[in-house]
């Protein structure tokens, strides 16, 4: 009897790290985001069609502006989500102009959600929140 329950105890301890798994955080600082963007600016000609993107001043190392959709706007923060204290984690859009990458970890983002496409980044792009009337894109937390 006491072989099964040595048997059974060490068993439940091998399957106890399994359940206990550590939840990947982000340590980008927050930081006060409230910009306005006049989209008929030419200095933001490149998202005045759909696919396009920007980058604007803002949020802890810049703001990455992805036009979605006619109406839909992706406004992320550039700090990559992976080891984000390090001075050269900052995204890029690539040529493509669909992913974006950190060249520090080589980790892929998806524009349209920021979404992680290759690791070792495991948490999506930090999204800001927008509003778009027709002319003004705003962008806030």
């Amino acid at each position: 009897m006491n072989y099964i329950c040595s048997i059974l105890i060490v068993f439940s301890l091998l399957l106890l790290p399994i359940g206990c798994k550590k939840e990947a955080h982000s340590t980008i600082p927050e930081v006060n985001v409230d910009v306005y963007i006049y989209t008929n600016n030419p200095s933001y000609i490149s998202i005045s069609v759909v696919g396009g993107w920007a980058y604007v001043n803002g949020g802890v190392r810049g703001i990455l502006v992805y036009r979605k959709s006619a109406n839909e706007f992706m406004t992320f923060e550039r700090n990559c989500t992976y080891q984000s204290t390090d001075a050269c984690a900052i995204i890029t859009v690539d040529q493509n102009a669909i992913m974006a990458t950190d060249t520090c970890c080589n980790s892929q983002f998806l524009l349209t959600d920021g979404s992680v496409v290759r690791a070792p980044a495991g948490l999506p792009l930090k999204q800001y929140r927008n509003t778009y009337d027709g002319s003004v894109l705003h962008i806030y937390n």
